[in-house]
């Protein structure tokens, strides 16, 4: 399979064609969380504010599979750019073990720790319960899905991107048939609750999974899997480089989220229950963005290996773009119809008018996000970690003392409106490093150049 389309081809088709299949695949992990959500919330609002507070440890196991993902596929489709075959196939082959191993690891620490988390936040003992049956079922799973993500990863950065819509939509499709058959019962089949759940989640991992595999055995993939007898060591270096910041830019979430939960359980439990549905209605825009993001990054550190600096910049014109446009429409809806998202979750008039007023405040900062998200993901194409972990430390950290003192002053609004203050300082941010550490060295050297 040849790649040269990725340094020859018109860009904003190329952008569009590698975008949409992760966009559409992003888009349906989004419904399943969605539905997920919908149907454990008809058990009780408990066992939807369990997932609510599992919800960081969970996405923390995630984000290490995602984000070293991330770090193999810069490192294959760099090696591609440049014509390192042998490169390229060694860092598939090293990429796919480290996946495997950081699962096991995963699951063995997060089931440990996951109890004592839970009691940080409440007493409950029905919430407790819940949690417990939901977390243990799902971090069982952990290894098919760091190493599901390893293929992704590695399929993407050869360009195929409508494989790995489909292996994905595989997984998240079964999960969304599985969900109600599961929770409610169907048939035979016993209603399991929130067990039901995770276990619907797990097996959706699985069947992804496999097809990754099937694809990357039975297909015409041009990266093959090779171990070297030499040099291993910095090919490991090149993957953690990148991989290491970008599963902290997706763990930090989770750290951000767990020190809300604890600012917002100090006013009423029902707060941790809007910030827990936030954060699976936000998946519709922010995984949009994300697909548009994943499918341009192969496409950065392809052209990067080649040398193609004025290519690079197009890319992002044009993705900054389509991520702005998104963030748009997402602020529009929970401006217009914020009552009907959260009552998707749940019947309390309390809990829907608290929930409305929160969103619509928390939007206010969806449009300034679009430069972080694109910014960030542009610095991991170019196998640039570093930055990218600053603007996200700052969406994420920073975030934290600005919700606090607004709090003292605005109770829970205080919290919601430290989003968007912080969003501005990180699009800010963002801008400044994209061009000081990129831009302006690029235009300085084509000045030389010339």
């Amino acid at each position: 399979m040849d790649q040269s389309f990725m340094k020859e081809r018109s860009v904003w088709p190329l952008v569009i064609t590698m975008a949409l299949p992760m966009v559409i695949s992003m888009l349906v992990n989004s419904l399943y969380n969605i539905v997920d959500s919908y149907f454990v919330a008809k058990v009780s609002e408990d066992a939807i504010a369990a997932i609510s507070l599992v919800f960081p440890l969970q996405n923390l196991a995630n984000a290490v599979g995602i984000g070293f993902g991330v770090g193999i596929n810069a490192a294959v489709a760099y090696y591609l750019g440049s014509g390192n075959r042998n490169a390229a196939d060694r860092s598939a082959a090293l990429g796919l073990i480290l996946s495997a191993a950081h699962g096991l690891i995963l699951a063995a620490a997060c089931a440990a720790c996951i109890e004592p988390f839970l009691k940080l936040f409440t007493n409950k003992e029905s919430i407790l319960t819940y949690g417990l049956e939901y977390f243990y079922t799902v971090i069982a799973f952990s290894p098919a899905f760091t190493l599901s993500m390893g293929f992704e990863k590695i399929l993407q950065a050869v360009g195929k991107m409508k494989t790995t819509m489909f292996c994905m939509a595989i997984g998240a499709v079964a999960n969304i048939i599985l969900d109600p058959i599961f929770i409610s019962g169907l048939g035979p089949i016993p209603a399991m609750g929130v067990f039901g759940a995770a276990l619907a989640t797990g097996i959706g991992q699985v069947l992804s999974l496999l097809s990754y595999i099937a694809v990357f055995f039975f297909a015409n993939i041009p990266v093959k899997l090779r171990i070297g007898r030499a040099g291993e060591e910095k090919i490991c270096k090149k993957l953690y480089l990148v991989g290491i910041p970008a599963a902290l830019n997706l763990a930090l979430p989770s750290f951000m989220i767990t020190a809300l939960n604890a600012i917002l359980s100090n006013f009423s439990e029902t707060y941790v229950l809007i910030l827990g549905v936030y954060y699976k209605l936000q998946t519709f825009i922010y995984f949009t963005v994300s697909g548009i993001v994943q499918g341009i990054r192969p496409l950065v550190g392809y052209n990067l290996g080649a040398g193609l600096n004025d290519r690079i910049k197009k890319i992002f014109g044009v993705t900054l773009i389509l991520g702005l446009a998104v963030m748009l429409i997402g602020t529009v809806l929970c401006l217009a119809i914020p009552n009907d998202l959260m009552g998707l979750f749940t019947d309390n008039p309390t809990t829907v008018s608290k929930g409305s007023t929160a969103l619509r405040i928390i939007s206010a900062g969806f449009i300034l996000s679009a430069f972080s998200v694109v910014i960030g993901g542009m610095f991991e194409g170019l196998g640039m970690g570093i930055p990218s972990l600053i603007i996200s430390l700052i969406r994420y950290v920073a975030i934290i003392p600005v919700a606090w003192l607004a709090s003292l002053a605005f109770a829970a609004d205080g919290v919601w409106n430290a989003f968007w203050i912080t969003e501005l300082i990180s699009a800010v941010a963002a801008c400044l490093l994209f061009y000081f550490m990129y831009l302006s060295k690029t235009t300085t050297a084509r000045t030389l150049k010339t």
